[in-house]
């Protein structure tokens, strides 16, 4: 392996200010008010004031004690602005990044040169130097799941495990996973091969939080209360129906309409609803109580993260790989995260949520809730951006509506950002560090988890 030494733009800035009093007396300089501090990463995402019910969940389903679970969600919160801050100054070299441990105290950041490894631990990270950058593992997986045709369900997942710097392909057989990895043209060295007899499918029949009905037929489940405009409705999954079908709530009471839908390909759908419903920013955790959604901020590999669904009520897990690639029955599925969390049909279209971060709608899986299961969600911020949506949050203003498309180079409440995004606001630059729906109160002057000045 050749390394690449680090670029100027890994050398640490030095950030000088001074204040300069000229042409007044002794007697009228005056103190400025010292600076109010900016909020921690966890007190401005709240994770530092979980709900009981989020508690509960991790200490039953991670075996955790209570204040391990409070402190894991505290550490989640901080490493992923350090994650973002760095995968930021280490641009291509970046390999990823994830979190381990009862707590989630120890941050991995992955890059591709040695010469980056003190910048990351003077971050508070552990450095692990690694063969192949992220791009290209991305690129690899990108032939395999182009190469995925008639044999779908022989080889119906693969995913970018960041976590050993490889791509792996879960097949019926090995034969069926040498097929695919031959078709795509990929070198089977960045390959790992799971065999599994393990076959994902769209959990129909099934809500996530609260039912509802589609045609008076199929049933499905309220994922997040959203709003377009003066329009209020939820995001679910596109499997759930297609547009313009209508549904009916969990009282069987007249709801709303399918607006648009999309499955295979992505799995996600909104549904707006009459007069008659209000979107609230609440999902129904254990024994019924609420948990109160108060962003969209994506959790990192590693995390823990909770799940509602009406047939097996409300589990945790943690996120195992972000951007898998799934192939059902009824065909693939892209860029959906994969998890630990069970479920089972009844389940489709739920709420993920970590701490209370919403992270998207129960697509499908595997297993259940007796001997354990594999699950997919289409996460949230893809669904927002695709659809001009506004997730209902407890922290945000009512009715804040997403930009026009076309918006660039100035910061809106409203906006999908990903790491790496530039903005600008009163003259000032930003980059963000972590992807998120933006909020009016998450400007990025006051959201330094957000955002870093550049």
């Amino acid at each position: 392996m050749v390394h690449r030494h680090a670029s100027a733009g890994c050398a640490a800035l030095t950030l000088l200010s001074a204040l300069v009093l000229t042409g007044l007396p002794a007697a009228a300089a005056v103190e400025p008010p010292a600076p109010t501090p900016a909020p921690s990463a966890a007190e401005m995402l709240g994770a530092n004031n979980p709900s009981p019910a989020v508690l509960r969940a991790l200490k039953r389903d991670l075996r955790l004690t209570e204040d391990q679970a409070r402190t894991r969600l505290v550490n989640e919160a901080e490493a992923g602005t350090r994650a973002g801050r760095l995968q930021n100054a280490l641009g291509k070299r970046f390999a990823g990044a994830w979190v381990s441990g009862d707590t989630s105290a120890d941050l991995t950041v992955a890059t591709t040169d040695a010469a980056d490894s003190p910048a990351i631990e003077a971050d508070g990270a552990r450095a692990v130097v690694v063969r192949t950058p992220l791009q290209d593992l991305k690129t690899a997986k990108t032939k395999l799941d182009a190469s995925v045709t008639g044999e779908a369900l022989d080889t119906p997942v693969r995913y970018i495990d960041v976590r050993t710097n490889r791509v792996t392909v879960q097949a019926k057989s090995r034969a069926a996973a040498n097929r695919l990895i031959a078709a795509a043209h990929v070198d089977s060295a960045i390959v790992d091969v799971k065999v599994s007899s393990d076959q994902p499918r769209a959990l129909y029949d099934i809500r996530g939080g609260d039912a509802f009905y589609i045609d008076g037929t199929a049933r499905c489940s309220v994922g997040f209360g959203v709003t377009k405009g003066a329009q209020q409705g939820f995001a679910t999954a596109g499997h759930c129906g297609n547009a313009g079908a209508k549904t009916t709530g969990y009282n069987q009471v007249a709801q709303g309409t399918f607006q648009a839908s999309v499955f295979p390909g992505r799995d996600m759908a909104w549904v707006g609803v009459n007069s008659d419903w209000t979107a609230t920013p609440a999902v129904k955790g254990e024994g019924g109580q609420d948990v109160q959604t108060a962003g969209s901020v994506q959790a990192l590999t590693g995390a823990a993260v909770c799940r509602s669904g009406s047939t097996t009520g409300w589990h945790c897990g943690t996120i195992e790989q972000h951007d898998t690639s799934v192939s059902y029955s009824q065909g693939t599925v892209d860029g959906v995260t994969r998890t630990t969390v069970c479920a089972e049909p009844g389940d489709s279209g739920g709420s993920y949520i970590s701490g209370v971060q919403a992270q998207g709608v129960l697509s499908g899986g595997s297993g259940d809730c007796t001997s354990g299961g594999t699950t997919f969600y289409q996460p949230i911020n893809p669904l927002l951006s695709t659809y001009g949506l506004t997730l209902r949050t407890s922290t945000s203003e009512s009715g804040t509506t997403a930009p026009e498309d076309g918006q660039t180079g100035g910061w809106a409440a409203g906006q999908v950002y990903e790491v790496g995004a530039r903005v600008t606001l009163d003259g000032v630059s930003y980059e963000c560090l972590q992807p998120h729906q933006a909020q009016a109160a998450w400007q990025p002057a006051l959201a330094p988890a957000l955002w870093q000045r550049v």
